[in-house]
């Protein structure tokens, strides 16, 4: 049988260590997953994944120097996403007095810029940044002096 990289195929479970596994997909062909191929979760003891004699299936992630290596976490869907979380603070208003940032959207198309005046947006948008920088720390240092 002839493997190429991106192959799906199934394998049994040969032997399994502690740095992963080694599959058989023929008599003669022997791969290994490692143990980060195993699943999309932390996997801290592949024997809780994975057991000696178990079919699985696997997809051909590397050939090299006559090794085959193998993935079981790339045959699986990855899992649901959490929804986003606002942080530590949720949908609360601010309790400081700074203005919510300014949400910029990219362009739809760029114009290509040279160096200079990549160069002058780069310090205007810097000494933009420093000056509300500094207007915030004083209001800050101001209500503490008193």
């Amino acid at each position: 049988m002839e493997l190429t990289v991106g192959a799906i195929v199934e394998g049994k479970v040969k032997s399994i260590t502690k740095f992963g596994a080694f599959i058989s997909l023929s008599d003669t062909q022997t791969g290994m997953v490692h143990i980060s191929e195993i699943t999309h979760a932390y996997v801290n003891d592949i024997h809780e994944h994975l057991t000696e004699g178990q079919d699985v299936k696997v997809m051909v992630i590397g050939l090299e120097n006559g090794k085959i290596n193998l993935s079981i976490r790339r045959t699986l869907p990855p899992p649901p996403r959490p929804a986003q979380d606002r942080g530590r603070h949720g949908d609360r208003p601010r309790s400081d007095s700074r203005p919510p940032r300014p949400r910029t959207s990219a362009p739809a198309e760029r114009q290509p810029q040279s160096f200079d005046d990549m160069l002058k947006q780069f310090m205007a948008d810097s000494d933009s940044k420093i000056s509300g920088l500094k207007q915030y720390s004083d209001r800050k240092t101001k209500n503490r002096r008193r």
